[in-house]
């Protein structure tokens, strides 16, 4: 008998961070002034999933690959529309990988690869040694990675879903969520789309055809489909083609980046209770967070 998959927690760290740094007061800094409120804020956040859930096998990806990602390569006004992370921002994103580092966990970073390729990469080779993801993120574009044992986790709002659930949240399956923002955009990463094409179409779209190949590759036969605007989508389909599959790309999660994320390295490690402690004396952490901090990694805790 197959024992049943253990679970590979894989978390979109980026994604706490910015909420920690939008919705935690400005009132935290270090020793040296700089301030420390996204640090605090994300500390919660990996404090409380460790309590929870007690992970064996946890990875936090960070995105490095703000403007040097190989999608830029491509497409050189992917998320061209966001602003640069301030300095003060940038520090934060240092002392959360710092921080996860010495509590043990596993992190994922890389020069030409987003979080999201990372993640992917990490989760499709733990797959046939006997794993199955636990994706911690609200971000649509993950939905696209879920497989059967697979779940989402949208922590803040403390919902969960599997591969069956991602078509009532988002309209399409799962494995159609690259093709869906392909035909649609993706106006948070600046992605355009086939102009003209909605969501609602881009949905009904797929749903007759099953993918975006098939979608083109019988594109005469979309002016006979019984929807409003079927004939010019047929037209915007024809002209954009290109575009569409240039879009594709970039709405595709790598499955391949060239990282050292494998199941054996992804499990919780050892402490560090030197880089903890120096951690939590520079970022000026309170009582409560250093004894969470300490019993998270199993390490004593003395008040000093």
């Amino acid at each position: 008998m197959t024992p049943p998959p253990r679970p590979l927690y894989l978390v979109d760290a980026s994604l706490y961070v910015f909420r920690a740094w939008h919705s935690m007061p400005d009132e935290f800094h270090d020793a040296e002034g700089w301030p420390t409120n996204a640090v605090h804020g994300f500390a919660r956040f990996v404090l409380e999933l460790l309590e929870r859930e007690r992970p064996r096998h946890i990875a936090i990806a960070f995105d490095e690959a703000l403007d040097s990602c190989f999608r830029n390569t491509l497409y050189p006004q992917y998320k061209a529309n966001r602003p640069p992370a301030p300095e003060e921002l940038k520090r934060q994103f240092g002392h959360c990988k710092a921080l996860c580092s010495a509590l043990g966990l596993a992190v994922l970073a890389h020069g030409e690869y987003e979080a999201d390729d990372l993640i992917g990469s990490a989760l499709h080779r733990a797959r046939p040694e006997g794993f199955r993801g636990v994706i911690v993120s609200a971000d649509k574009d993950l939905s696209q990675l879920l497989h059967s044992h697979d779940e989402q986790w949208d922590f803040a709002r403390g919902q969960r879903w599997g591969m069956a659930g991602v078509k009532a949240r988002h309209g399409v399956e799962a494995a159609q969520i690259a093709d869906y923002l392909a035909l649609c955009g993706d106006a948070v990463d600046n992605i355009p789309g086939v102009p003209g094409i909605g969501a609602k179409t881009a949905a009904t779209l797929l749903a007759h055809f099953g993918s975006l190949d098939a979608l083109l590759e019988r594109v005469d036969e979309i002016p006979f489909l019984r929807f409003r605007g079927a004939a010019q989508a047929a037209i915007r389909l024809r002209q954009h083609r290109e575009l569409a599959l240039l879009c594709r790309r970039l709405t595709t999660i790598a499955l391949d980046a060239p990282t050292h994320a494998y199941p054996a390295s992804l499990a919780r490690g050892q402490p560090d209770a030197d880089a903890l402690a120096a951690l939590c004396e520079s970022l000026r952490f309170g009582p409560l967070t250093r004894r969470r901090i300490h019993t998270a990694a199993g390490l004593d805790y003395a008040p000093t």
